[in-house]
């Protein structure tokens, strides 16, 4: 542990964010591209809920697609879809192969989600469950495009 009030831990595309919650999970995650940085982000949001995701084996394989207005709605929606698959249907990603598209509606720009996702059921005698999160907050909740790519900020309710 750190003597300074603000720890941040690194691990491969995502850092956990003790400084912004007491209560809840915040990481920041980050990519060159767009799709590198929703997949580090849905790492971040599996490694919160378990201990040790290396043990998850691609038992299980969903394809979704989700549409929206802007790029931080769809990285919302795409981390809440987890959050609701895990609840639902009891089942946790390890990997996830992801396509984003951006199209014109009228004067916006839409964009789409094409994602295969791989994991399998919950199984709590092998799976370590650290704590269950239960949405995607839109408290700090942030998206942004960089020089060297992208990063967000996201904290999870738990």
């Amino acid at each position: 542990m750190q003597d300074s009030a603000v720890m941040t831990v690194i691990i491969m595309g995502y850092r956990y964010r003790e400084d912004l919650t007491a209560a809840d999970v915040a990481f920041e995650a980050d990519g060159r591209t767009l799709e590198e940085l929703f997949e580090s982000a849905a790492i971040a949001l599996t490694n919160t809920m378990i201990e040790d995701s290396s043990i998850l084996a691609d038992k299980v394989e969903r394809k979704i697609t989700i549409h929206a207005a802007g790029e931080e709605r769809l990285l919302h929606d795409f981390l809440d879809e987890l959050v609701f698959l895990k609840d639902a249907e009891m089942l946790i990603f390890r990997s996830f192969s992801i396509k984003i598209t951006k199209s014109k509606s009228g004067d916006s720009p839409k964009f789409s989600l094409e994602a295969t996702l791989k994991g399998e059921e919950i199984d709590t005698a092998r799976h370590r469950m650290v704590v269950d999160v239960k949405a995607v907050s839109w408290h700090h909740f942030e998206l942004k495009k960089g020089k060297d790519g992208w990063k967000a900020l996201v904290i999870v309710d738990v």
